[in-house]
């Protein structure tokens, strides 16, 4: 890795610029911004926060703020020393907190003349076509009314299987799914460093792709206890952002204004890939996936290099439990994952089909047989991991 990596070259700099035109901006805060475990909802950060939205959202550009901090805000009100472990307590704490999170931001915002609403998503809002249509629709009337969202997990309903399992993936596919010109990632550091910054280490001021941040520790959540992510679910959702054609931000909460106006600050994620459907996004990135297709070496090719949908005759085995819609893993004879794609039968049925051609099924079994097992509409290739200790 080059020394460029942590400099500021000008072309991130040029880029930087652009969040300061950007017309729509998905901003994201973390709990651990907002809140502490003692005093709740931090009044001074979250005023801080909303004065440096308000004012870009003043200046004529559109702001959906996906916020953490529900469970956290819920904890001192429940007489909860730390965040639970226990999916119903989590939700408790949720129903109670996220009530309290809305009234001091409805308040906030109000002072600067601009109109709050809440939005609660799971993730099945995001994967099925006709929730995420509704989602957007939604957000993007509450957009052109100038309304600032405030969206955030459904934490009191979401069960373990259908959970984003952080704020910050669930901003990558906000941002897509409202088409914004960025993402900003928001957290109580100011940006990703190439070591613990308590040790000397140099900020990694541009992020061109998976390689610059190969060998750089990236740390999990920190020790107060109040979040799920921590810097590793931020480049992972900058990451997500910037391979399908957003530009994403990540720094310090202290640093919104900065930020918003396009300084030099945190880390920046260059756009390298295009645009992608959000429910593909979702199968790459969070679905769980129900089970395994092992492919042989010819499905392996079609799939993998042709981007052909996949066929039965190419399946040689299956493992695992799911229905039809269901996310599914396809990996070669060897157990290396090659894709993800949503299977069109279930477990149930799939064992009869193997090896054998469309026709041949159309004929034996009837009509509905001779579709695909995955469509490559609804397949999204894996790419082989890469040496790295991201997250370590």
């Amino acid at each position: 890795m080059t020394t460029s990596t942590f400099e500021a070259p000008e072309a991130g700099l040029h880029q930087r610029r652009e969040l300061a035109e950007a017309k729509r901006i998905v901003v994201k805060v973390g709990s651990s911004s907002l809140t502490s475990i003692k005093g709740g909802i931090s009044e001074k950060s979250l005023t801080a926060l909303v004065n440096a939205l308000a004012v870009k959202r003043n200046a004529g550009a559109e702001i959906i703020l996906v916020s953490s901090g529900a469970i956290a805000a819920g904890l001192a009100p429940l007489g909860l020393a730390k965040r639970p472990k226990d999916l119903a307590t989590q939700q408790a704490a949720a129903s109670v907190g996220q009530g309290l999170l809305m009234a001091r931001y409805t308040q906030a915002f109000n002072a600067h003349g601009v109109t709050v609403s809440q939005v609660l998503l799971t993730a099945d809002d995001l994967m099925r076509r006709t929730q995420h249509t509704n989602a957007f629709r939604a957000l993007n009337r509450l957009l052109n009314l100038g309304v600032v969202p405030v969206v955030n997990e459904n934490d009191t309903v979401a069960t373990h299987e259908i959970r984003f399992g952080d704020n910050d993936r669930l901003a990558a596919l906000v941002a897509h799914l409202v088409r914004a010109d960025a993402l900003v990632l928001l957290s109580d550091v100011d940006a990703v460093y190439d070591g613990p910054p308590a040790h000397g280490a140099k900020r990694i001021s541009l992020v061109r792709g998976a390689q610059d941040l190969e060998g750089i520790t990236i740390g999990k959540a920190g020790k107060a206890g109040v979040g799920t992510g921590g810097m590793m679910t931020k480049v992972e959702a900058a990451s997500i952002a910037a391979n399908s054609g957003i530009h994403a931000l990540v720094t310090s909460t202290a640093n919104a204004a900065a930020a918003l106006a396009g300084e030099d600050v945190g880390t920046w994620f260059a756009v390298n890939g295009n645009r992608k459907p959000v429910r593909l996004l979702w199968l790459a990135h969070l679905a769980t996936v129900r089970g395994r297709l092992v492919l042989d070496d010819g499905a392996v090719k079609a799939v993998r290099d042709r981007h052909r949908s996949l066929l039965p005759a190419g399946i040689s085995n299956i493992t695992g439990e799911f229905e039809a819609g269901d996310p599914v893993e396809m990996v070669g004879l060897d157990g290396t994952v090659v894709a993800r794609g949503l299977v069109n039968y279930s477990s149930e049925e799939l064992p009869r089909m193997l090896g054998r051609t469309t026709q041949e099924l159309g004929q034996a079994l009837g009509r509905g047989y001779d579709r695909e097992v995955v469509h490559v509409d609804d397949l999204v290739l894996v790419r082989a991991p890469r040496s790295s200790k991201l997250g370590a």
